[in-house]
């Protein structure tokens, strides 16, 4: 049964989230103006994507171990502080390598506040409450690309690429005071051991939910870490037609992610192929669309559609093949989603370095059809596992 505290944890995570989110994958909207402002090539810039999302990858883990000793409204709050001290900074655009140390800063509590904020919301629930209650976290993340990436991103096209950070700033800010006021304490009551939360890692299912989490995500940011460039130069929207696909993005991606919380719930092994065909029909979409804005728009939805729960299905999967440790499950799916991110923004890059942005929707087709046999491998594990 669902505790109101279980659902205000939920809610509060889902803001927090908002707030992190946006710092993470808002710089995608103003890649093109910051790669201006510092005289570099737009794969330059995309390091400030990838950089973060590699740190989270690496420190990840360790992090959320170490965290898991400690009060989770103590790691939330020193989470939500690293992140308002990387935007506050950021607003005075420093030089880029100092702009690249204030991404990276908030990188090592960024899994723990995922990891806290998830294992407080579902203590003590059913496992179908656990899965809308991770939905309602998770969906932080769509619900930052209906609202503040889009947001800033418009703000940006009027004023500058600066404001973005002060958006950004302002709701983590928020999220903070909220914390404060409405959270109690949280103080761990047995702490699990690290060699029974390390054995995971040795488990053939977890091991398939890992490497699908890793393969989706790394599909999906083979395109979407250059969503604004390549609209620009490839189909000739304006910042402030960007900023509106940006909107009609994160709006579908909202929709299919509650949607998605609830199917998983039924059957996860069709659910997940649904959303990875996504992979192959956005880049045939976009081959057959012209430069009008309505039919991009329509292409964008379909694109916001089937990203969308990416990152709840890498939850689901992990998670699931990890019921007594789900705080380190967690931290792994978020670090092995950020290598994802990390992999897909770099080999993305290199590509349109090499044959231009035109390619864009088509480096991820590979990672995709890897996904597939991911998902099969693991539905093959999960038969033997429930036939026991």
């Amino acid at each position: 049964m669902k505790t109101n505290l279980n659902k205000r944890v939920a809610y509060i995570g889902c803001l927090g989230v908002i707030g992190i989110i946006s710092t993470e994958f808002g710089v995608i909207g103003i890649l093109p103006q910051i790669a201006e402002y510092y005289k570099i090539n737009i794969a330059t810039a995309g390091y400030l994507l990838s950089a973060f999302a590699l740190f989270i990858a690496i420190t990840g883990p360790f992090t959320v171990l170490f965290a898991s000793k400690f009060d989770k409204k103590i790691i939330m709050l020193c989470a939500m502080g690293l992140f308002f001290l990387s935007n506050f900074f950021s607003i005075f655009s420093p030089p880029f390598w100092i702009l690249m140390v204030l991404r990276i800063l908030p990188t090592f509590l960024h899994p723990a506040f995922f990891s806290m904020a998830i294992a407080a919301a579902i203590k003590g629930t059913s496992q179908k409450d656990q899965m809308h209650l991770t939905a309602i976290i998770i969906g932080g993340i769509a619900l930052a690309q209906v609202t503040l990436i889009p947001l800033s991103t418009f703000l940006a096209s009027l004023y500058t690429w600066q404001i973005t950070y002060v958006v950004q700033g302002f709701i983590i800010l928020l999220t903070i005071l909220i914390i404060l006021k409405y959270l109690p304490s949280m103080p761990v009551e047995k702490p699990a051991s690290f060699k029974n939360q390390l054995s995971i890692l040795t488990q053939p299912r977890f091991i398939s939910g890992t490497l699908l989490n890793l393969l989706l995500i790394t599909a999906w940011f083979c395109s979407y870490s250059y969503f604004a460039d390549y609209l620009n130069r490839e189909k000739h929207m304006s910042e402030k037609q960007i900023s509106v696909l940006l909107l009609i993005f994160g709006a579908m991606g909202v929709l299919s992610n509650y949607v998605t919380g609830k199917l998983l719930g039924k059957n996860m092994f069709w659910t997940t192929l649904f959303f990875i065909t996504g992979v192959l029909m956005v880049p045939l979409a976009f081959g057959y669309t012209d430069h009008s804005f309505f039919n991009v728009a329509i292409v964008t939805g379909i694109w916001g559609i089937m990203y969308g729960p990416c990152f709840l299905i890498g939850v689901g999967y992990m998670i699931s093949a990890a019921p007594d440790a789900k705080e380190f499950a967690n931290s792994l799916q978020t670090s092995f989603g950020n290598l994802g991110v990390s992999l897909g923004t770099s080999i993305g890059g290199f590509f349109i370095f090499k044959y231009g942005i035109s390619v864009t929707p088509w480096v991820g087709v590979v990672f995709g059809v890897l996904a597939i046999l991911a998902v099969m491998w693991r539905a093959y594990l999960d038969k033997i596992h429930f036939e026991k």
